[in-house]
């Protein structure tokens, strides 16, 4: 089983993802790992499109049970199939936002203080992510995933952000046995 979680940067979707592979027999990948180059600071550098996808694609196919992170509405057609499963975390902007500062502090510690470079990087991040609800904004916004949702060729379980790690885990191995699947 291919499961997807997707949903605005803060939602959760890693956490969730990291949280399914500890308990289940299924494995994690998450998109930033093919999306950005390993950076010291890292998320500096972007890798080609089609660079990731080969690199993805690879690794989509080695397991029987995979959980994957992260939006992937701009990486292609091919994958609007490619999963059995997904999982759309909605979180209220307001608490993602303090989720993503609070990141970006542990992330960049000392530097986001020092570093001009991180910290204007970090303040554009922040001012994109908040742009998520603006239905005008043309980025990654919830339009785009509201629309996209309607493209996806499998069942999309939509999950509130602000459930505790536990019960939305809990309640993706409930619909992961429903469909068959062991975990």
């Amino acid at each position: 089983m291919k499961i997807l979680i997707f949903g605005a940067s803060g939602s959760g979707t890693t956490t969730l993802g990291k949280e399914i592979e500890k308990i289940t027999d299924f494995t994690h990948l998450d998109v930033d790992d093919y999306y950005w180059k390993k950076t010291e600071p890292p998320f500096q550098e972007k890798i080609p499109l089609v660079v990731r996808n080969k690199s993805l694609k690879a690794d989509f196919k080695k397991f029987e049970n995979l959980v994957v992170s992260g939006s992937m509405v701009s990486w292609g057609k091919e994958w609007e199939q490619a999963f059995d499963l997904a999982i759309f975390i909605i979180l209220e902007n307001k608490e993602r936002i303090e989720r993503l500062k609070k990141r970006e502090t542990e992330r960049y510690g000392k530097k986001l203080l020092t570093d001009k470079n991180i910290q204007q990087n970090s303040k554009a991040f922040l001012e994109w992510a908040n742009q998520y609800e603006n239905p005008n904004f043309n980025g990654r916004s919830l339009k785009v995933h509201n629309d996209w949702i309607e493209l996806l060729g499998c069942k999309v379980l939509k999950l509130d952000g602000r459930i505790e790690l536990t019960e939305k885990a809990e309640t993706v191995i409930k619909v992961i046995k429903t469909t068959g699947n062991n975990v």
